[in-house]
């Protein structure tokens, strides 16, 4: 007989707790129906691995319909959403339901033969790229979506490309294969010619076109069928040699090497499916959970986490997502951030299910979930150490910054407010918030994004905004070398003298700052400051854009033993450099992208027209088979509307994929001044003022 003691609280009807007592394996399962508490047992199904994936598409592909086959497949839903109906499970905000495409990454778990699996549906369109590159970073592996009838589209391009940089491994998924014209021979060969020829086929196709399209596996049973094994092990050079002298290679040294070859990048694994008819998504688990290299359990060792999304919780307040490499976070835990060296204790601890949040105690490595309590904390920042913390990689800069404005003025402060909190969300945003013109600019990835704020400005928080024109976002560099002096040693106390060298560098250089000052001149407690400051007197320049490839040296200055300060060290900085930056001018720079074009072969000379007309540069066409493809550079601010032009001249059949290139010099008349955003260092006595706090 088993006894329980309970101390009662008032429960809400219906609700189910699920008991930690066991007795051979078997849990207690108490629940409270009217009143009345009814026991059964069960036993939990259990898993010996958790992996994260990643599903990634460009926008129309079907990857939310795959995502909800795989979660109710996996009994993680009990009925498949669609993206059309606003219904679909990871779509939990009212504007995805509405519009019908995904805003933010969503989390969602389930279960597969012995693997736990978290799955990060990501939105498909380009701009919200940065949600996609929060996934990435947080995925083991990612499911790459591609149409059987539209193939390789523009943004597979520029995700495969991510992919890469990041060496994770990727599996495809051809998805459509009951749609009229779907050919997954054809976009086999797209794929091999314009993303990789390592591709390994895993099935055969049937029915092709048509609802009654099926997939017939060639792995099952742990077993391959003989047509994959050339290409499983042809990375392999211990099976190759077993092979060619004819002996017999077991199924699970192939399964092994496949593996392994998919982990390092050298073999990528191809699924075929229809979502809409459910084909082809158990393979895909299968594949999953069979070729993903198990990672060793890292609970033991140290915490290293990445917070990789911001939410605000009616009840919990702010939430931290993370995402836990190694170590684990309790409740009540204190651990540090790295990213602001600041201690923080962990207040309650949730996994993600769906729209949904439930409690858990512990997070273990491997996992995915939201912690409240770290207050501080911000996209992007490390818990603990940053040893198994991925290098982050960008899939698209934003290239447009925009005004922002309340419709009713009094509404002012509140705008403010929820900027602040969407930027939280969204770093990539930067909101700027110009306190004294009363001015805040946001940058912007796309136009989609403005309608997208303007939504959850009005529906989250009750303010309706406007924005302005977007503006692309230029930078500036220096004409030429030049020297840059500021002496504030008035109104006393103060006394900070310095002396800059500066000149340009090349193109994509960034920041290089030194010193040749000795610390006899000036202390290194204000050398320090003076370093520190630089990155931030660079963010306008004297055309009002941030300055960049740019080398500064400080080669004078002087201090006072008993009138400096560090703070007096900022001030000097910010006029010296600005005062420099008016002595060596300053050039423009726009944001280019190169592009890539594909299109029936009499459209050449008018695409190339179009593109010399934006001051785009062209590369030798290679022709084949009735096609072109050209490739160059084109300015952003020339070619934000060409994809749609391209689109109209072709009938829809040109393809157009892009990615950022650099910033390049450009003519004064093709550049945009703007207004310094505050007090400029310029004005030196307004911005002595400002800076001391005797000015708001």
């Amino acid at each position: 007989m088993i006894v329980f003691n309970f101390k009662f609280i008032r429960f809400p009807e219906h609700c189910q707790q699920f008991s930690p007592l066991k007795e051979k394996n078997r849990y207690i399962n108490i629940s409270l129906q009217k009143n009345v508490f009814k026991f059964t047992t069960f036993v939990p199904q259990m898993t010996d691995k958790t992996i994260n994936i990643g599903i990634l598409a460009h926008a129309d592909a079907g990857k939310t319909s795959l995502t909800e086959n795989l979660l109710f497949i996996g009994n993680a839903i009990k009925q498949k959403g669609s993206v059309d109906k606003g219904t679909a499970s990871t779509d939990f905000l009212d504007i995805e339901k509405e519009r019908g495409i995904s805003v933010r990454a969503a989390v969602n778990t389930f279960s597969w033969d012995t693997i736990t699996i978290n799955l990060v549906d990501t939105p498909g369109h380009v701009d919200f790229s940065a949600e996609v590159e929060r996934a990435i970073s947080i995925s083991d592996a990612v499911v790459l979506v591609v149409s059987a009838v539209e193939g390789v589209q523009s943004h597979t391009e520029t995700i495969w490309q991510t992919l890469k940089e990041c060496n994770i491994p990727v599996f495809f998924f051809i998805n459509k294969i009951d749609r009229t014209g779907a050919d997954c021979e054809l976009v086999l060969e797209e794929m091999r010619k314009e993303l990789t020829n390592r591709l390994v086929f895993m099935q055969d196709v049937t029915g092709e076109g048509t609802d009654a399209a099926d997939i017939v596996p060639l792995f099952a049973d742990s077993a391959f069928d003989t047509r994959l094994v050339e290409n499983i092990i042809e990375p392999d050079s211990t099976l190759l040699d077993l092979y060619f002298s004819g002996k017999e290679i077991a199924n699970q040294d192939l399964i092994s090497s496949f593996s392994s070859s998919i982990a390092q990048g050298k073999l990528f694994p191809v699924f075929a499916g229809s979502a809409k008819n459910e084909k082809g998504i158990r393979e895909l688990l299968t594949g999953l959970a069979s070729f993903l290299v198990q990672e060793q359990d890292k609970s033991d060792e140290d915490l290293s986490a990445l917070v990789f999304r911001m939410d605000h919780d009616k009840t919990l307040g702010k939430l931290a997502g993370i995402r836990i490499f190694s170590g684990t976070i309790k409740a009540r835990d204190l651990i540090k951030n790295i990213t602001k060296e600041k201690d923080q204790k962990v207040a309650q601890l949730r996994k993600y299910r769906g729209g949904k949040l439930e409690p858990v105690e512990v997070l273990m490595a491997g996992e995915i979930g939201a912690v409240s309590g770290l207050s501080e904390t911000q996209i992007g920042d490390i818990l603990g150490s940053e040893k198994y913390i991925p290098e982050h990689h960008r899939i698209k800069d934003p290239l447009l910054t925009v005004q922002v404005k309340a419709v009713d003025g009094k509404d002012y402060a509140r705008l403010a407010a929820a900027l602040t909190e969407l930027s939280a969300e969204d770093p990539a945003l930067n909101f700027d918030w110009n306190r004294e013109n009363e001015e805040m600019h946001l940058q912007l990835m796309g136009w989609i994004q403005i309608e997208i704020l303007e939504y959850l400005l009005d529906n989250r928080f009750g303010v309706k905004a406007k924005f302005e024109e977007p503006t692309v976002i230029y930078k500036e560099t220096p004409k030429k070398q030049g020297e840059g002096y500021a002496r504030y040693w008035m109104p006393k106390p103060c006394w900070a003298i310095v002396k800059f060298l500066i000149e340009p560098l090349e193109q994509g250089s960034g920041v290089v700052y030194q010193s040749k000052v000795s610390v006899d001149k000036i202390h290194q407690k204000y050398q320090n400051e003076v370093e520190r400051t630089i990155p931030l007197a660079l963010k306008q320049g004297i055309k009002g854009w941030e300055v960049t490839d740019i080398k500064i040296t400080l080669i004078d200055g002087e201090d006072h033993e008993m009138h400096s300060r560090p703070g007096d060290f900022i001030i000097a900085t910010y006029m010296g450099i600005m005062n420099g930056l008016v002595n060596t001018g300053t050039d423009f720079l726009e944001p280019h992208v190169s592009y890539k074009i594909t299109a029936n072969e009499e459209l050449l000379g008018k695409i190339a027209g179009d593109i010399n007309q934006m001051r785009g540069q062209i590369g030798n066409p290679e022709i084949e088979n009735g096609k072109f493809l050209l490739r160059g550079t084109v300015p952003v601010a020339t070619s934000l509307d060409f994809p749609v032009r391209l689109s109209s001249r072709s009938g829809g059949k040109a393809k157009i994929s892009t990615r950022f290139h650099g910033y390049i010099k450009c003519n004064q008349e093709h550049g945009v001044e703007r207004s310094y955003r505050g007090i400029s260092p310029l004005d030196e006595s307004k911005f002595i003022l400002k800076m001391r706090g005797a000015m708001q």
